[in-house]
């Protein structure tokens, strides 16, 4: 009896959508023999990471408000990728916009210090930190489109470029002069001009999580409502056809590029200017390549995104504490969120196969 894969005419809507929860059931199953392995009860740390950070009374009224302060980079980055992975350009240097949106959101802040003038400073630090993203994807964007270079490469290597600029800034320019000589900026987030604070206390939304739902609500316009979008839709289900239909691939890659790159930028501002508060040599929190996961397992649709990028945050969440009350290691809880990307890629093969048995005859 042998196993054989069977093409489908065309890909199940019905597996499209049930295969991003049958990859969280199997990550919970792999992720609890995972943690029976190091001795830990599976469904205790399992109950901890998925449950308490939302129902445990003891824990709940801090974990609840994070679920929105972990989620909203995560959802704006994934946001932008998945306009660029829908039509086969692969941005996989999140993280490095990422970083370069913080940079120069926190420096064109800092170069106001100590004007009080909110008006004028927090706008100014948007306006840098998506422009900052915004430059820093055009290098893999430009090198792409004139010399063909491939995007995949140049935006991962720059990942490691922006992380030593990062390093440089807290050690040199941005360094805090009232610091004590130790690396890092001022703190912004005790700044009132430009401080990305709660907007309604006790809750965890503030302006990053609005920009999120508002990039959300803006990608699903584009992608049903407008050319862009059907070019976007177009190219990368069949880019022959884009072509002859006079879609401009070199524009295309341009506009998914800069758009990424520049929520990617948003993003990090939204971060250095709130939650982390300053620049710092280890600024970098990996939501850059975490939003990889989230825009696939959302389907690269911009609602899946936004639930994928909760279901996501709530792992973060549930992890701190599975660290803290059941002393797992955070390499676990790091294997823990990566198999969730496994197991989506490996189930995902049922939207475009069918499993057949066979005898061995018969195949």
């Amino acid at each position: 009896m042998l196993i054989t894969l069977e093409k489908r005419p065309t890909p199940s809507r019905g597996w499209a959508i049930a295969t991003p929860v049958l990859a969280v059931i199997l990550t919970m199953i792999a992720g609890g023999v995972m943690f029976a392995l190091l001795g830990k009860n599976p469904v205790e740390a399992i109950r901890t990471i998925f449950w308490d950070p939302l129902f445990n009374p003891d824990v709940a009224s801090y974990s609840r408000p994070q679920l929105l302060v972990k989620a909203a980079p995560l959802i704006l980055i994934a946001t932008g990728l998945s306009l660029g992975f829908r039509a086969g350009i692969w941005n996989i240097g999140a993280e490095g916009q990422y970083i370069m949106g913080a940079i120069c959101g926190a420096a064109a802040g800092l170069a106001l210090y100590p004007l009080e003038a909110r008006w004028i400073v927090f706008p100014l630090m948007i306006l840098a930190g998506a422009l900052g993203g915004l430059l820093w994807a055009m290098i893999p964007a430009i090198l792409r489109t004139r010399f063909r270079t491939n995007e995949i490469l140049v935006s991962l290597l720059l990942v490691y470029v922006a992380q030593a600029l990062m390093a440089s800034m807290a050690l040199g320019a941005l360094r805090n002069p009232e610091g004590g000589g130790f690396p890092g900026s001022r703190n912004l987030s005790q700044w009132p001009a430009a401080a990305n604070g709660e907007l309604v206390a006790n809750t965890g939304l503030h302006w990053g999580v609005i920009a999120a739902i508002l990039a959300v609500i803006a990608a699903e316009f584009l992608l049903r409502r407008h050319i862009l979008g059907f070019d976007i839709r177009l190219t990368g289900l069949a880019p022959r056809a884009a072509r002859f239909a006079g879609v401009n691939p070199d524009r295309l890659i341009l506009l998914c590029m800069g758009i990424s790159g520049a929520l990617a930028g948003l993003a990090g501002l939204f971060e250095v200017a709130g939650p982390a508060g300053q620049i710092s040599i280890d600024f970098a929190s990996g939501y850059g390549f975490t939003a990889i996961i989230v825009a696939f397992l959302g389907r690269l649709s911009p609602v899946g995104i936004l639930l994928a990028g909760l279901l996501m945050a709530l792992t973060y969440i549930g992890g701190e504490l599975a660290q803290f009350m059941l002393s797992l290691p955070s390499a676990a809880i790091q294997a823990f969120q990566g198999m969730l990307l496994f197991f989506l890629l490996a189930v995902d093969v049922l939207s475009n196969y069918r499993i057949r048995l066979a005898t061995k005859g018969a195949a």
